[in-house]
């Protein structure tokens, strides 16, 4: 997925991390001014849909607004792996990792 906060924000006349939190707030949505920060620097790992709900009402969008799908490269591997599983190559197997020689450690 890409995250497009920054270029909604845009949309608003929104430019920093501070002005957002500004809009947040006139929409009873109050994060700390750091997650703010961290949604506008890159892509948050989660977003809670409350607050996702909150953030589409601060800067007058929709979800597909700031999300938009992105074809993703390791899909692409697992539909390469699939033909060639199903070809004449036969079923694809897990390789054991080889681990040198296990170290003791002494009792805590």
């Amino acid at each position: 997925m890409k995250w497009n906060l920054r270029w909604a924000a845009a949309k608003r006349d929104i430019w920093r991390p501070v002005d957002l939190q500004a809009a947040f707030a006139k929409v009873g949505f109050t994060p700390s001014l750091s997650k703010v920060a961290a949604l506008w620097g890159g892509t948050p790992v989660t977003v809670r849909l409350d607050d996702l709900d909150k953030i589409c009402a601060a800067l007058q969008c929709t979800v597909a607004d700031l999300l938009e799908a992105e074809p993703v490269a390791a899909a692409q591997n697992l539909e390469e792996q699939d033909r060639v599983v199903g070809g004449e190559a036969g079923p694809v197997r897990p390789v054991p990792r080889r681990e040198g020689p296990r170290r003791l450690r002494p009792p805590n």
